[in-house]
């Protein structure tokens, strides 16, 4: 982590005589350590209710976002909102986009009581400008996305994202488009295992997707656990990782564009911050990670250099500042609480006023 800048104090937290709210994170880093874990720890244990989510990295994104009383944050991701309430118990007014109508009707209950501080918004992050346009919310104090699937998601078997629970092939994260079972039963094997290799880093793509083509000759594919069972059969098990799980993200990633979303998110994302305000990335997949970390790391360079240039030139991309040189994962206790958590990796940049070149 790279703590660089003052943060405000958080709501209840007393600055030592020694100390003063002007000086850098790094100083004073754990004189509000407690009061970030007491924030994450209550956002992490509000009532169990039916959509469950447990929150990755929740204290890490509390101290670079920086929540306090006048800010605005978008969480892009807003899932089960355990991110979104440490946001607004830090004192932050939060508006949280999800396509997904039960995790609106559910953060919508368990965040009630902050009232008008929180509004759920029916949309994707992708079109994350739009709304912000359309409701006049202004530039933004902070962004948040937690990208992947919720644990209530995963573990619903309705939703059809599980291989551990049966429901119909579906995995859609809202209530349009193609399903996981269309795909599966109309793409060609080479589309099938592009896919599984693309997305999915899948080595026997090539078998599974041969295998798929030939099963729903006799009979299509339907339930999760009809392709996971299959799955498991045709390439056997080893370990504690069940065969199945990369062809089950790589559908996911595709019925639901998720590439695509973080990749048009990402143009957009620097019109939408003020200076100062901070983007806060939250990934799971190595492709995810790597599309993230470009991004930041083309729109963080000053300056740019071409083989037929007499010398370096202002970029007029720079719009950020790196905050995190290196993707920031969970430490050793979030992992052994949460080990959905372990491959997730956060990001962070820092608006910056925008390169103007010289004439």
């Amino acid at each position: 982590m790279l703590f660089n800048h003052p943060i405000p104090a958080f709501s209840g937290f007393q600055w030592s005589g020694r100390l003063a709210p002007s000086l850098r994170v790094s100083e004073v880093v754990s004189g509000i350590q407690s009061v970030v874990c007491s924030i994450a720890q209550d956002a992490s244990s509000s009532p169990e209710q039916p959509f469950y989510h447990q929150s990755i990295l929740l204290k890490e994104v509390i101290e670079f976002l920086a929540p306090a009383q006048g800010k605005l944050i978008v969480d892009g991701t807003l899932g089960g909102g355990g991110h979104t309430e440490a946001l607004l118990r830090a004192g932050a007014s939060v508006k949280g986009i999800d396509r997904d109508q039960e995790a609106r009707a559910y953060a919508a209950q368990r965040l009630e009581r902050f009232g008008e501080r929180f509004e759920p918004v029916a949309g994707r992050f992708s079109e994350m400008s739009q709304l912000a346009q359309a409701k006049q919310w202004g530039l933004l104090d902070g962004i948040l996305l937690d990208l992947g699937v919720s644990s209530h998601q995963l573990d619903a078997g309705e939703r059809g994202f599980s291989f551990r629970f049966d429901g119909p092939l579906d995995m859609r994260m809202g209530k349009e488009g193609p399903t996981a079972a269309d795909l599966v039963n109309s793409w060609s094997e080479a589309e099938l295992r592009q896919i599984f290799w693309d997305l999915g880093e899948e080595k026997s793509a090539r078998k599974i997707a041969a295998w798929i083509v030939s099963q729903r000759a006799q009979s299509p594919f339907e339930t999760t656990l009809q392709l996971a069972n299959g799955i498991e059969k045709l390439i056997g098990r080893r370990g504690k990782t069940h065969p199945a799980t990369k062809v089950f993200q790589a559908l996911r990633m595709q019925v639901n564009d998720e590439l695509g979303e973080l990749r048009r998110f990402l143009e957009l994302a620097p019109t939408l911050l003020k200076p100062g305000g901070r983007l806060a990335i939250i990934s799971f997949h190595s492709l995810e990670d790597r599309m993230v970390k470009q991004a930041f790391r083309e729109q963080s360079r000053q300056e740019i250099d071409r083989p037929e240039w007499p010398g370096p030139r202002p970029n007029p991309g720079c719009f950020y500042r790196l905050l995190t040189r290196r993707g920031i994962a969970p430490d050793l206790m979030e992992v052994q609480a949460n080990p959905r958590s372990r491959s997730s990796r956060l990001r962070v940049v820092e608006k910056i006023n925008p390169v103007i070149p010289s004439l």
